[in-house]
Parts: C-alpha cells; sequence; structure tokens
C-alpha cells in the first residue's frame, strides 16, 4: 500500500491535475450544452474518463518531451522528470498507455468523438510540442486549437456532429488562451530566455502582448456570447456572461494602459476563473 501511495505521488504531478480539470470541465460542458446528463450518466461517465485519461496522457508525453528545458528552469526543475523521481522511460510508457486507453475508450463510443479527442491529443504533443514550441511563438496557436477539442468534443457526443455552436465555443477557448498563456509567459520572461524557448514577450515584446492580449480577450468574449446564446442560455444567464466577459476586458485593457506585475497576475488567475465559470453557466 506505501509503494502505490509512493508511486501516485510521483506520477500524479506529471498529469498537470489544475490544468486537466479545466479542460475536463470544457468537455463536459459541451456534452451537457446538448444534452440532459441526468439520462445519459453512463456516456458521462465515458466521456469524464475517455477525455480524462486523453488529455492526462498528452500532458504527460508533453513533460517527457521538454524534460530538458524543463531542467532549465526554476520553475519547473523540481517536477519529477529533470528531479529524476521518475526515469524518461517510465513517463513515456505510461503516456503512450493512458493516451492510447483514452483515445481507445473515446473511438468505442463514437467515432466522431473519438477522432476529436485524437485531434486534440496530437495537435497537443506532435505539432504544438515536438514541432513548433521550441521554433516559434505562435506555436500557442496550435496549443490553443487542441485546448478547444475537449469542448469540440464533448458537442459532437451529445449532438452527433460538428455543429456551429460547438466550433463557437472551441473558437471562445482558442482565443481565450493567449490571455491565459501570454500573461503567464510574461510573468516567467526570464525562465522561458533561460531555456530558449521564443515567446511572444521575447520576440514582440510586452506591449505587443498585452495589445494581443486583449484583442484576443475581445474575441473569446464574443465566441462565448455567441455560443451560449446559440446553446438557448436565458436573458438572465446570458447577462451574468456579459458581467464576467466584461471583467476580463476591463483586466486586459488595465494591463495594457496601465501595465504592472500585478495587474498581469490579476489577469492570469481571473481569465481560468472567467473560463470555469462560464463552463459553470453552461453546466446549468
Amino acid at each position: 500500500m506505501k509503494i502505490l501511495k509512493t508511486k501516485f505521488e510521483q506520477y500524479w504531478p506529471l498529469i498537470k491535475s489544475l490544468q486537466t480539470a479545466l479542460l475536463l470541465i470544457t468537455g463536459l460542458a459541451g456534452y451537457m450544452s446538448a444534452r440532459c446528463p441526468y439520462t445519459t450518466r453512463p456516456v458521462m461517465l465515458g466521456l469524464a474518463g475517455s477525455l480524462f485519461l486523453a488529455i492526462s496522457g498528452s500532458t504527460v508525453l508533453n513533460m517527457w518531451y521538454d524534460r530538458d528545458i524543463d531542467a532549465k528552469m526554476p520553475r519547473t526543475c523540481k517536477r519529477p522528470l529533470p528531479s529524476g523521481k521518475i526515469t524518461s522511460r517510465e513517463a513515456l510508457i505510461f503516456g503512450l498507455v493512458i493516451s492510447a486507453l483514452g483515445v481507445g475508450w473515446a473511438l468505442t463510443m463514437d467515432l466522431l468523438y473519438g477522432a476529436v479527442v485524437f485531434a486534440g491529443l496530437f495537435f497537443d504533443v506532435v505539432i504544438y510540442t515536438v514541432w513548433l514550441k521550441r521554433r516559434t511563438a505562435w506555436s500557442i496557436v496550435w496549443g490553443g486549437i487542441s485546448g478547444g477539442m475537449p469542448i469540440l468534443a464533448g458537442r459532437a457526443l451529445g449532438v452527433g456532429q460538428l455543429d456551429w455552436v460547438g466550433i463557437a465555443l472551441a473558437l471562445a477557448i482558442l482565443f481565450w488562451i493567449p490571455t491565459h498563456i501570454l500573461t503567464f509567459s510574461m510573468r516567467y520572461h526570464k525562465d522561458y530566455q533561460a531555456a530558449g524557448v521564443p515567446t511572444f514577450p521575447s520576440t514582440y515584446g510586452f506591449q505587443t502582448t498585452r495589445v494581443i492580449i486583449a484583442v484576443s480577450s475581445v474575441i473569446a468574449a464574443v465566441f462565448m456570447g455567441v455560443a451560449a446564446y446559440g446553446v438557448g442560455l436565458t436573458w438572465g444567464y446570458l447577462r451574468l456572461m456579459a458581467v464576467l466577459s466584461t471583467g476580463l476586458l476591463l483586466l486586459a485593457i488595465t494591463s495594457t494602459v496601465s501595465p504592472s506585475e500585478r495587474v498581469n497576475f490579476g489577469l492570469f488567475k481571473y481569465a481560468s476563473l472567467y473560463m470555469l465559470s462560464s463552463m459553470l453557466l453552461l453546466f446549468v
């Protein structure tokens, strides 16, 4: 029992539980925007299980591939791989196995759903991490596409096709990603420089990055509002979403006009709260 507990404590950080949980919630929200969860509990459990495994697997594979640059950054050097708590072979096998289980499970549930789940994993691991992350700051676009796949997959499973509402939800997350990631890359600018990873702050400067965040936040809020209307949220819920979006926009504008470390970190935190709250409104 003690050995299992030790292994769990070693492997758990590999999946980045908070990030995985947020993406999992978006997938569930996508499904619940089309189907009542009380009448489809077995499907909901399958959705949650397959998405959890696929998202976790892609995260583990990313950490396996990035173990060398993680070792160069103070923020990440204590992760299981660079610290030597887990060998690269163990992490690779673990990532491949749970990725295959997640995608395989998804395909047995529905071919379209499984294809979207696989696309998210492929974009995240192969396109974003392996091909582009160390070459261009624009890699975050592909990271954003992969981030939008769970909600698109959930919606596709619910309606049986790729519809405009699902695409709008995925685009909302795609344009939300820069608000989340770019504020983070500004906060840890020196870490990324030390690791040789190109970011928008290092490539285009901090002020241009802040403008990009503000514009991206506006587009994300628009797509989220359009999708919420398409889902059929009542005006009361739409007003709540408008309030959440206004807070995001005000922080993004403040970060551009009066930049500070405090405002930047506040925007980073609020961006996650905004997405979580928007998903909860879709749940309701």
